[in-house]
């Protein structure tokens, strides 16, 4: 809160706080005031001789002068005191007002308790609110009321997909539903559409796990009775009674030459986007996963060199593409029209998402004008750029490496070897081998 005018003055001190000063204080005291990297600091103490703990300092919002209580004396120390003191101090640092903070945390908290009892009493506990408890307390970060930031359970981009996800497929659909009366027949339908609509059983399969999560997470809170039963539990149970695929397989799927041959000439007049058409030639060009190249920015690009640095893999390995000469000319014309990210959703200018490209693919079958062959995904592009790596003799270390694969066992503690000037040589090999399929 901000503080009255007659607060304005603050103690002449030119000595920090000690135990003693701050034990020894009478009502009617003038508070004391802390110095130093402590400076902010001040302890009252009251009529009835309780001690108390403040942070005053300047709104960086209002242009105030502001104070916050920080604890009481004892069972406050003045060591954890300053300690407090200083994760204010540095959220005051980055811009944020500690006590506006509170405020609003409480006024949170205060209408969340205001929702939660018209749930109990009215019954009008949503399928919505129960996604949202579980996105808001559990997934994602948050703050304590002392402005402390808690981790959620995901990674910032789990967090992202995990809202995504629970937005994209289960509230438009049950989100004004009464939680406590959706049944497993339900859960049933959504997860069927999902496949039968989209063909997305993966994606069905991680819908359905999250729900169940949320359901569980409201168990936990007592946000249902004794005798409530989790209906996607039950779904799953259903599902998997009636055999109903949620996971993917382990692909053995690969192009043979005359398919990639097919591919290489259908791709141009297809019915993806230009952006995706671009992702796939790339892939096929490098043998990256679809998903480094659409998270790819330009800052980890170095067209004079011909490398492309992944800080971020889906095995957690950092490590530099060496990009054929064929990658690097159409990259160049690239560079001059985009932004941050090598491709950009025009929506969001954010990067493309990689289901974009499995759904492509799917919708393309289901109107029959994908490729006339055998049914193939864009990842199976990476399995054929390393089958037919060593069709053409090229190491297996060698690619390996290109493909970014980890080595195991006492060879893998030894060989530190990256391979990269092999890379370099052996995937513009394979770029040339694949211009010469299209002069056949």
């Amino acid at each position: 809160m901000t503080i009255a005018k007659h607060y304005m003055t603050e103690p002449q001190n030119n000595k920090p706080l000690y135990f003693k000063t701050v034990e020894n204080m009478k009502p009617n005291d003038k508070d004391k005031a802390d110095t130093g990297e402590n400076q902010g600091l001040r302890v009252s103490c009251g009529k009835t001789g309780g001690k108390t703990f403040f942070y005053r300092y300047k709104s960086p919002i209002t242009k105030k002068l502001t104070q916050l209580k920080i604890g009481s004396f004892p069972s406050l120390s003045l060591a954890d005191a300053r300690v407090k003191l200083q994760e204010l101090k540095q959220a005051r640092r980055e811009g944020r007002c500690p006590a506006s903070e509170l405020q609003i945390a409480k006024d949170v908290e205060k209408e969340k308790n205001i929702l939660a009892e018209q749930a109990q009493e009215t019954g009008s506990f949503l399928v919505k609110d129960l996604v949202e408890l579980y996105l808001t307390q559990y997934i994602e970060d948050r703050r304590t009321e002392s402005g402390k930031k808690v981790l959620g359970a995901r990674k910032a981009k789990g967090q992202y997909e995990t809202r995504r996800l629970l937005y994209s497929d289960v509230v438009p659909t049950l989100g004004d539903r009464l939680a406590a009366e959706i049944t497993r027949k339900d859960v049933v339908n959504v997860i069927m559409a999902i496949i039968d609509n989209r063909g997305a059983n993966v994606q069905a399969g991680s819908v359905l796990r999250e729900l169940s999560s949320a359901y569980e997470f409201a168990l936990g809170l007592d946000k249902f009775s004794d005798q409530f039963a989790n209906p996607a539990l039950l779904a799953k149970a259903n599902l998997k009674q009636a055999k109903v695929k949620l996971t993917s397989t382990r692909g053995k799927r690969f192009l043979s030459q005359n398919e990639i041959t097919l591919l290489l000439k259908w791709l141009p007049g297809s019915g993806y986007t230009q952006t995706q058409k671009n992702i796939l030639r790339l892939a096929l060009w490098t043998g990256c996963r679809t998903g480094e190249i659409c998270s790819a920015q330009w800052s980890n690009i170095d067209l004079e060199k011909g490398t492309y640095h992944i800080t971020e893999s889906k095995t957690g390995a950092v490590r530099s593409v060496q990009l054929p000469t064929q990658a690097i000319a159409f990259l160049r014309s690239l560079r001059l029209i985009t932004g941050q990210y090598l491709f950009e959703s025009k929506k969001t200018n954010l990067p493309i998402q990689q289901k974009s490209l499995t759904e492509q693919a799917w919708l393309l079958r289901k109107k029959g004008k994908n490729l006339d062959i055998a049914d193939w995904t864009p990842h199976d592009l990476r399995r054929t750029v390393r089958t037919h790596l060593s069709q053409i003799q090229c190491p297996n270390e060698v690619a390996e490496a290109i493909l970014g694969h980890a080595r195991s066992g006492i060879e893998g503690t030894y060989d530190l070897h990256r391979y990269e000037p092999e890379c370099k040589i052996w995937l513009q090999k394979w770029a040339d081998y694949l211009d010469s399929l299209l002069e056949d």
